[in-house]
């Protein structure tokens, strides 16, 4: 994934939406499983954010400012995102 923004009306404790970047994450977990990544996705985190993303998403931090989704991670987000 290249870039994971959220609208600025979907910022903090007034935000209109709840689970917004889980929602887009588990998409793209869904397309790599669709063209045979296993659904692995990596992306790069602003530092505060680091942390967040290991509770929130499950999301390895690989170093530096790289977070990798595995395959475990990636199917558990689909599923809880896109039930079938």
């Amino acid at each position: 994934m290249n870039l994971l923004e959220s609208a600025p009306f979907n910022i903090g404790h007034k935000k209109l939406y709840d689970g917004v970047p889980g929602n887009l994450v588990a998409f793209a977990c869904k397309v790599s499983f669709q063209n045979g990544f296993d659904g692995f996705v990596s992306f790069t985190a602003k530092t505060k954010l680091i942390e967040h993303y290991e509770k929130t998403l499950g999301a390895y931090h690989f170093g530096n400012h790289l977070m990798i989704i595995h395959t475990q991670v990636a199917q558990q987000l689909v599923d809880k995102y896109f039930k079938t």
